[in-house]
């Protein structure tokens, strides 16, 4: 198959692979309440399992992107799909909530971070036209994960107890993630020969990684990513849960969760066709903007139908935004480390998608509402907007691409 095909199965695999990989993560939030009912456990306690979770993708993005550019995206993401399926066995059967909380926190967390960077790195590199499209086609589909991996954990969980729930979620894991691996492949221009071509070709080979990593324009895409992950962490992690406490059952709250990834799907896709005519950092900036308020369109919803109207508006915006950040990365920093930038951002992200689960907690045990987490949702996004007006790219002449196949 030649390489201008083949780059589309690099998509389809990162997407499918995504897909999998945050929904056995995110099955979480569905468990929650039965977790609780079942286990005397607290919400905050189960929660925390979450935001551990995130802190461990934090702080391995960046390794396991490192890895991907040294010895290629296929022997991590393979490594993290085993050790995912592991993690959710060991967790559906731990004893305690510490236990299930290092279990599932750490190992969970660490693995799910060794697909999202390395994938993100490895699209980018197979792309020199339609970029913005591939790489949100990837994210679109781990935003699949709401629609099919949710539904499939609450009907288990409704006719199942959580821990053989979490231990099928575990299979399905497997069985779909460690085929698909065996796809991944490195971008051509990074391939035998033309590796070394790429690696001293024009000014951007004049970066090295110390450089890349204490530039503005890094620190800058750290900054607003984790704000902007700040921004819809409690209201992804937690709406569900909000949902029941205004009197929606389970089964119809799972489906607000459904409603949101499928907004999110037109998003992303909008997004990338978007960024690919007018430029990711000004579409970047918009959606920021409309994220804060979409976020604290919560606030004022307690009917199902008006969950729904949020939830479209709220996952169409903030699942566009986040595809975004991968192309201005491929757009200012060397191919040749992809894995080691864009896993510093997703480290950000991480950051920031853990402060939802625990805040959102504490806010909920502490006032018995939700209304405090989507109003600071709201501040948070408004700082993301902020910090993203400061990027300036690299000159056109630093940031000169290697051709690679159209």
């Amino acid at each position: 198959m030649s390489n201008s095909h083949y780059r589309w199965v690099i998509v389809a695999a990162g997407g499918l692979l995504g897909c999998v990989a945050i929904g056995g993560m995110f099955s979480l939030p569905v468990f929650l309440q039965p977790m609780a009912r079942e286990t005397g456990w607290s919400v905050t306690g189960i929660s925390s399992a979450l935001t551990i979770g995130f802190l461990a993708m934090a702080f391995t993005s960046m390794a396991w992107g490192t890895l991907s550019d040294r010895f290629g995206p296929l022997p991590v993401v393979l490594t993290g799909s085993v050790v995912l399926a592991a993690s959710l066995a060991l967790a559906s059967q731990a004893p305690s909530l510490l236990a299930f909380q290092f279990i599932f926190g750490l190992m969970v967390g660490a693995s799910c971070a060794a697909i999202f960077a390395p994938m993100m790195a490895c699209v980018t590199g197979w792309f020199e036209t339609h970029r913005s499209l591939a790489v949100s086609l990837v994210s679109a589909g781990m935003g699949m994960a709401p629609m099919t991996m949710a539904p499939i954990a609450a009907w288990l969980v409704s006719n199942h107890g959580w821990r053989t729930s979490m231990l099928i979620v575990s299979g399905i894991v497997a069985a779909i993630m460690i085929p698909v691996s065996f796809l991944v492949r490195r971008p051509p221009a990074l391939q035998g020969a033309q590796a070394a071509v790429v690696a001293s070709a024009g000014p951007q080979a004049e970066m090295t990684r110390a450089q890349a990593l204490r530039s503005p324009q890094f620190i800058i895409l750290v900054a607003t990513n984790f704000f902007c992950c700040a921004t819809h962490s409690g209201p992804i992690i937690h709406t569900v849960s909000y949902a029941i406490t205004c009197g929606i059952p389970m089964i119809a709250a799972v489906t607000i969760y459904s409603v949101e990834g499928l907004a999110g799907l037109g998003g992303r896709i909008a997004f990338g066709l978007l960024g690919d005519r007018f430029g990711a950092k000004r579409i970047l900036v918009l959606g920021l903007l409309a994220q804060a308020f979409g976020a604290l369109g919560y606030v004022f919803v307690r009917e199902l139908a008006a969950f729904y109207a949020v939830a479209a508006v709220f996952g169409f915006i903030y699942a566009g935004t986040m595809p975004l950040y991968s192309v201005l990365v491929r757009e200012n920093f060397p191919l040749r480390m992809m894995g080691t930038v864009i896993g510093g951002t997703a480290m950000a992200g991480s950051l920031g998608m853990a402060t939802g689960p625990l805040a959102g907690g504490l806010i909920y045990d502490t006032f018995a509402s939700y209304t405090w987490l989507y109003v600071g949702s709201w501040a948070f996004g408004l700082g993301a907007f902020l910090i993203i007006m400061m990027f300036k790219p690299f000159p056109v002449a630093r940031t000169a691409a290697v051709a690679a196949p159209a």
